[in-house]
C-alpha cells in the first residue's frame, strides 16, 4: 500500500506511568518526545520534528487504542478495497494539504473511523438468506 515515507512503529506497554521512563532513553537515542495524546500514548519521532523518518507509538496493550489499530490493519489485510479507498484518499489529502499535517491525519480518521464502524455493524448484523 502506498504510505509516506516513515516507519510507524506501534509497541505495547503495561500502561503509560510504567512506561514513562522510556522517555528519557528514547531520547538519548535519539527519539524525540512530543505529548501527542499523552491519556493515551507516548509518542516520538525521529530524527526531528521537521524530517520523521521514525514515528514510536507506546500504547497500553490491549487498550482501546491499541484494539482500534489493530482491527484497521486486519481490515487493511484484508479488504483490498479498502485499501485502494485509503490510498486515494492519502494521495488526495497529501496533495491538498501538504503543509497541514494535522488536517491530513484529522481527515485520514474520518474514513478511518467509517471502515471501523462499518466493520462493528457488519459483525452485529445477521447475515440473511
Amino acid at each position: 500500500m502506498i504510505a509516506k515515507p516513515i516507519i510507524d512503529i506501534m509497541f505495547g506497554v503495561e500502561h503509560l506511568k510504567a512506561s514513562s521512563g522510556a522517555i528519557d532513553v528514547l531520547q538519548r537515542s535519539g527519539y524525540c518526545y512530543y505529548p501527542y495524546k499523552p491519556d493515551q500514548m507516548h509518542w516520538f519521532c525521529k530524527p526531528s520534528p521537521d524530517f520523521r523518518t521514525h514515528h514510536l507509538h507506546l500504547i497500553p496493550y490491549g487498550s482501546p487504542l491499541w484494539k482500534e489499530r489493530i482491527r484497521f490493519l486486519d481490515i487493511l489485510r484484508s479488504n483490498p478495497q479498502v485499501v485502494e479507498d485509503y490510498e486515494l484518499l492519502k494521495r488526495t489529502l497529501a496533495a491538498e494539504m501538504a503543509s497541514d499535517r494535522e488536517a491530513y491525519t484529522r481527515n485520514k480518521w474520518s474514513f478511518i473511523k467509517k471502515v471501523l464502524d462499518d466493520s462493528a455493524l457488519r459483525q452485529q448484523t445477521p447475515l440473511t438468506k
